[in-house]
């Protein structure tokens, strides 16, 4: 009896063993399958390989031509928001009255402190920007009161603007980040006191037709030639205080701050190109 039972366990033993790499592979292939990415298919590219170099050659639709400096350095289809001369194209944030910052003889202008943010008088969605700055020469503050300021893309998305040169602060609010969402990839500043540039490629968020958002916005900044966001998304709306919150919106302007304590940041050569 006991050589009966005996025998029966060890049949019941290799069965198991045989049926667990069974097991293990059928496992492993669902894991496999739901794990595997979608494979990327050019549906123009389908079909029998070409054998003639014409065949894959396109001249339609033909690229416009753009001149890169006709507008005083901005490029030809670009529209120039400050050249140095006056604030038409903008207004003040808060009463849209007319701008109340400094105008300065170098072509430039300065944030007024306490005089409130400023914005374009026209509304953008997806954007190249060019825009300088530059913190004052004159050291003050530290931390984020020094030298701070931002821009923000459709009234809501801020590139950080701050005198980080020997000055540490949070990284996510440092200059160049998604204030309080990404922190930038380098730290490029020039010395205090002199021009930095920004070169933006924003494409705007968008929202379903019941006010959610179906995809985010994106965000390219290079300084002073310099990559610091790689085509980065933005979570949402960049606030002092809270996560990020996602209301429908469409086109909206662009905005300068005025942080309110005496930052004295400049700003000129500012332009944008429309992507959308």
């Amino acid at each position: 009896m006991k050589q009966i039972y005996l025998s029966a366990f060890i049949l019941a033993g290799l069965m198991s063993c045989n049926n667990a790499p069974k097991q293990l592979a059928e496992k492993t292939a669902e894991q496999d399958k739901k794990e595997a990415p979608s494979v990327i298919v050019y549906e123009e590219y389908s079909g029998e390989d070409p054998t003639k170099p014409e065949e894959t050659e396109v001249y339609e639709p033909v690229p416009p031509k753009v001149n890169p400096t006709e507008k005083n350095g901005a490029p030809s289809d670009a529209i120039v928001l400050f050249d140095g001369k006056n604030f038409d194209q903008w207004i003040s944030t808060k009463d849209s009255a007319a701008v109340d910052w400094h105008l300065n003889d170098d072509g430039s202008m300065t944030v007024k402190n306490k005089a409130g943010d400023i914005q374009t008088k026209k509304n953008f969605g997806s954007v190249q920007l060019h825009i300088e700055w530059k913190s004052p020469a004159e050291i003050q503050g530290e931390n984020q009161s020094r030298g701070n300021s931002g821009i923000f893309l459709q009234n809501l998305y801020e590139v950080q603007v701050l005198d980080n040169n020997d000055n540490d602060t949070y990284a996510n609010g440092q200059v160049g980040s998604i204030y309080k969402q990404s922190i930038p990839l380098a730290m490029a500043s020039v010395p205090t006191g002199e021009w930095n540039t920004y070169d933006i490629i924003y494409h705007a968020p968008e929202f379903n037709a019941e006010g959610e958002k179906i995809k985010s916005a994106t965000i390219t900044v290079i300084h002073n030639g310099v990559l610091i966001q790689d085509h980065t998304e933005i979570k949402g709306a960049t606030s002092y205080i809270g996560w990020p919150k996602n209301e429908a919106h469409g086109k909206s302007p662009l905005r300068l701050q005025d942080h309110g304590d005496n930052s004295r940041v400049s700003y000129r050569n500012i332009w944008v190109r429309e992507l959308d």
